[in-house]
């Protein structure tokens, strides 16, 4: 008998999805607009332009950014469309809405990007440990794409999967 110790998941055709590789670098901003308003619920059209044209919107640069206003104030769109011609030359991505559904949105980028041929007719594996935190809207993004091409899905770790989907 050997003593050698095999790693029979490296010899095995299994290909691994880590989402947490596919993760751009850059800061998530949420860009909070109420204290831009008149008592932080009523946006007067000339002192909100006044903000916005005083605001050091380099500081942005590099960034992912949730534009947001967390006060009952109805913001009409043009105000967030404003801020997005100041802000879009220095970030990297910008949304309406909180720090979740940017980075949603940004794994959804990600993830229409993907080559998916390293995994066609693959018995795949979406990894389901990451050091940052994976929004589960990415996992389920992840497992759209990757049904069409892979031979068989699981979630998890190799040595504990939980099968999905298994062609025939």
């Amino acid at each position: 008998m050997s003593d050698e110790i095999v790693n029979r998941v490296a010899q095995s055709s299994l290909v691994v999805l880590d989402l947490e590789e596919i993760r751009p670098s850059g800061e998530r901003v949420l860009l909070d607009i109420k204290d831009w308003l008149y008592e932080g619920l009523v946006l007067r059209e000339k002192e909100f332009r006044a903000r916005v044209e005083d605001h050091d919107w380099s500081q942005y640069t590099g960034s992912y950014v949730a534009l947001n206003c967390s006060s009952d104030a109805i913001i009409p769109v043009w105000a967030y469309m404003l801020i997005t011609t100041r802000i879009s030359p220095y970030a990297k991505q910008i949304v309406q809405g909180d720090l979740e559904f940017l980075e949603n949105t940004i794994f959804a980028l990600e993830l229409d990007h993907l080559d998916l041929s390293p995994f066609t007719n693959k018995p795949t594996i979406i990894k389901g440990c990451s050091k940052v935190a994976v929004p589960a809207n990415a996992y389920l993004m992840a497992t759209q794409k990757l049904e069409k091409v892979a031979k068989s899905i699981m979630y998890g770790e190799a040595c504990s999967a939980v099968p999905l989907i298994k062609r025939k």
